[in-house]
């Protein structure tokens, strides 16, 4: 990984979309401070839309739409995108599986969920779990004492052993049916919402993240980028960013702003 200050200036130019993990990447010490949320105003202001790309549930989700500087979100790992329309005041929702395929999901992930908290002591469904329309989160550090190594792949291992897909996010390992994730999403989108094919124009986009959850999109975007903190995961992402910040968390964030927006005006 290059310093995030090796990021050519006619690059980032090219950027019109910063996507952005939230948990670890715009938040500090689980909270969304200031700077962080002055960040996002800023770069939507400059004219680059900013979309958080996460593994948070609907509930949240739909706030986010409505109430931050945003132009859209991506939830639930891919489950769903949410854009909020301020001037007709309509939510565009779209989903990854239908109504009645999700209605059969939450049964069958409640019962693994269930199974994972008998078999791997420590664990606990993950607190915002009610708020969630197409995934099964398991809280191994957000709300519990932090489990070890072992522990979480074992809570990875029963999840797989349902034929779940499954990613670790720096709080919480998440499963669900079916092939989607972050970036199966995002694709759909920026050409639903932006008319823009993903592979074709990848290097107008830009993405921020912290996390394995997050490996899909640090392979797929040339423009890929790390808070510092991702050195907590080092040894198990297989493909990592392009670029790396001095600072962590919510610090790292509005680092990156302040880099984007002054390699665009050319400093």
């Amino acid at each position: 990984m290059k310093r995030a200050s090796a990021w050519p200036k006619a690059a980032v130019a090219r950027v019109h979309t910063l996507l952005c993990d939230i948990d670890g990447t715009m938040t500090s010490n689980g909270r969304l401070d200031a700077a962080a949320y002055r960040a996002m105003e800023q770069l939507q202001a400059a004219g680059v839309h900013v979309v958080p790309v996460t593994g948070r549930p609907a509930g949240w989700c739909d706030l986010i739409a409505r109430f931050w500087p945003v132009t859209a979100v991506v939830g639930e790992n891919g489950a769903f995108y949410f854009r909020y329309d301020h001037h007709q005041r309509r939510m565009s929702r779209c989903w990854a599986r239908d109504d009645a395929q999700r209605e059969q999901d939450r049964a069958r992930l409640a019962e693994i969920g269930r199974q994972v908290l008998r078999k791997v002591p420590g664990t606990a469904l993950a607190a915002d779990q009610r708020y969630r329309e197409a995934d099964l989160a398991i809280d191994w550090c957000e709300d519990v004492p932090a489990l070890g190594h072992a522990q979480v792949q074992r809570v990875v291992d029963l999840l797989h052993g349902h034929g779940l897909t499954v990613k670790v996010s720096s709080i919480h390992v998440n499963a669900w049916f079916g092939t989607y994730d972050k970036l199966t999403m995002t694709r759909r989108l920026v050409r639903e919402q932006f008319g823009i094919d993903l592979q074709t124009e990848r290097d107008r986009l830009a993405f921020v993240g912290d996390s394995p959850n997050d490996e899909p999109m640090f392979h797929f975007f040339p423009n890929s980028v790390a808070v510092a903190n991702i050195a907590d995961f080092a040894d198990s992402i297989e493909h990592p960013p392009t670029y790396v910040l001095r600072g962590a968390e919510g610090d790292g964030f509005a680092e990156l702003a302040r880099l984007m927006l002054a390699k665009r005006r050319g400093a």
